[in-house]
């Protein structure tokens, strides 16, 4: 017979993996959170800045000790994370640079035949890049600023792109460019020759090696998912590749397992050959409620959300105002091992002022005394973060 997880402690495994069982209090060095990333395998970056930027988001959800020059520190001084795409831009550990070089390949030979790419290029593209090329080698690391010009002649079609944004996008996208540094939210390029420490530069796995590694990892860290799952974790493999892998994983690697979803609904899905000692070494997560980030690794599957927590979630920031249900930056309210509703918060930092403009329970989640004083609790937690002065509420607090 195959073993089945209950639905309780599916969720109680998916959220351990997840970092959102450990309790989040106490310090956090820069080791420390070296070891927290690996963990989530990346970390997205995003630039909307309503509450906070996706990353800083991400990480002080699961750690009060975090502070924002810690990542700089990784990413500009110890070189221990870097940025490149999984499904979006994301800080990923410099460990696994080596895995990205076959992405890398794929991703110069997709943007060959593009038109959008060409239309960036405006004609010019040979030209254009090895001009940029002697410029960083030349003259150190550069940004789309340092190459753009104050008149609009040179911009492409695509954005209003210059060719020179283009370039310096396409050599980062292929691996001969690295992110070095930030200037505010800027990328500065160089040569990742420069940026990436030789000794994760220099391997060269094969595209077989890559799905192999990309594959054993996602599993590694979702403890149960679908071959589709499994390669979409970092978008590296094809779908087609990892449902190849999973088929001919052995049970050292792979086991089949039931799951229960939220509605009583069962699935057989791949797991760990462990999942079951995992299960049972799941810790209960903590009362503490967390507001998680739209960009969040536990929701970024949207669907996954609802069959394990039915939760339906829906980030409605790019939306029509007019079509939103919600709002603009409505963030998913963790308790324990449940999903209890939405809140949508705005940083007014020109008044020093964190807004609550949007508050809504789950149906049959009640709104208990002593569950108002734990969002209270995460509502000021960010507020100190955010480095903010008072809260407001302008949303109802009953029932939402």
């Amino acid at each position: 017979m195959t073993d089945r997880v209950s639905n309780a402690d599916l969720r109680r495994l998916f959220l351990e993996r997840h970092a959102l069982a450990d309790p989040p209090g106490g310090p956090l060095t820069r080791d420390g959170l070296d070891a927290l990333i690996e963990r989530l395998g990346f970390v997205q970056v995003d630039t909307i800045s309503t509450l906070e930027q996706a990353h800083h988001h991400i990480l002080f959800t699961r750690a009060n000790g975090y502070r924002k020059p810690q990542l700089k520190h990784l990413l500009e001084k110890r070189r221990s994370l870097f940025e490149h795409w999984t499904h979006d831009a994301s800080v990923i550990p410099t460990r696994f640079y080596p895995y990205w070089k076959p992405r890398f390949q794929r991703r110069a030979a997709r943007i060959a035949g593009s038109r959008h790419w060409i239309e960036r290029f405006n004609g010019r593209q040979d030209a254009v890049l090895d001009e940029i090329r002697q410029r960083v080698r030349a003259n150190g690391p550069v940004g789309s600023r340092d190459v753009t010009p104050d008149d609009d002649e040179e911009r492409g079609a695509w954005w209003g792109w210059t060719p020179s944004k283009a370039a310096l996008e396409y050599l980062w996208h292929t691996g001969e460019f690295a992110v070095t540094a930030r200037r505010g939210f800027s990328k500065l390029y160089d040569l990742a020759e420069r940026v990436i420490p030789d000794e994760h530069r220099e391997p060269e796995p094969t595209h077989e090696d890559m799905v192999d590694w990309t594959c054993r990892e996602a599993i590694a860290r979702l403890g149960v998912a679908s071959h589709s799952e499994v390669a979409g974790f970092f978008e590296a493999a094809s779908p087609d590749e990892a449902k190849a892998w999973c088929a001919a994983a052995g049970p050292s690697v792979l086991r089949r397992i039931e799951i229960e979803h939220a509605d009583g609904s069962v699935r057989e899905v791949f797991a760990r050959p462990d999942v079951l000692e995992l299960v049972r070494a799941a810790p209960e997560p903590p009362a503490r409620v967390r507001f998680l980030s739209p960009f969040d690794p536990m929701i970024r599957d949207r669907d996954r959300a609802q069959r394990f927590f039915g939760f339906d979630y829906r980030f409605e920031a790019f939306v029509p105002a007019a079509r939103r249900v919600w709002g603009y930056y409505v963030l998913p309210m963790l308790e324990r091992d449940r999903l209890i509703g939405r809140i949508e918060l705005k940083a007014h930092r020109d008044r020093s002022e964190l807004e609550v403009r949007g508050f809504w329970l789950e149906p049959r989640v009640r709104a208990a005394a002593s569950r108002m004083a734990r969002i209270d609790a995460e509502v000021e937690r960010w507020r100190a973060f955010a480095g903010l002065d008072r809260v407001t509420w302008s949303a109802g607090r009953d029932t939402g």
